[in-house]
């Protein structure tokens, strides 16, 4: 298996973070590894979305979880690999929000893989995280 997170604190409430993870439409806005999105349902476990990054092909990813206010799990089964995100939000002393994203990549071939294409699919975490907390602060 092969694994990164990266967290950041925040002022913003979990529910404006929310507001923003929920509006999938919305995503290309603040995230900028993400060039186009279509969701096929509603921001509900088993609910599809495809995800077009700049430049790149665009992914199916599938929502594994979702728990309103507090995280939301995203997928990509590749076959011999899997590649799932949580993001979730935590509370912290003083009225402060922990927001996290959280990537595995696990299966057969994720030995492999992971450490080839896991720092590609992460590394804008701490970018996205930034620009999450400032939109939800603002």
């Amino acid at each position: 298996m092969w694994e990164y997170q990266h967290s950041a604190e925040t002022t913003a409430t979990p529910e404006a973070l929310w507001r923003h993870w929920s509006a999938v439409d919305q995503w290309p806005e603040w995230n900028d590894g993400v060039a186009t999105i279509e969701i096929d349902g509603p921001f509900a476990a088993g609910s599809v979305f495809t995800m077009t990054p700049p430049g790149e092909e665009p992914l199916r990813m599938r929502l594994t979880e979702v728990v309103p206010g507090k995280l939301f799990t995203d997928e990509l089964d590749a076959g011999d690999f899997v590649v799932r995100t949580v993001h979730s939000l935590e509370p912290v002393d003083g009225g402060r929000t922990r927001v996290v994203y959280r990537t595995e990549i696990s299966g057969p071939a994720a030995d492999q893989v992971g450490p080839q294409i896991g720092p590609a699919i992460t590394a804008d975490f701490p970018d996205v995280v930034a620009a999450l907390v400032r939109r939800a602060e603002s």
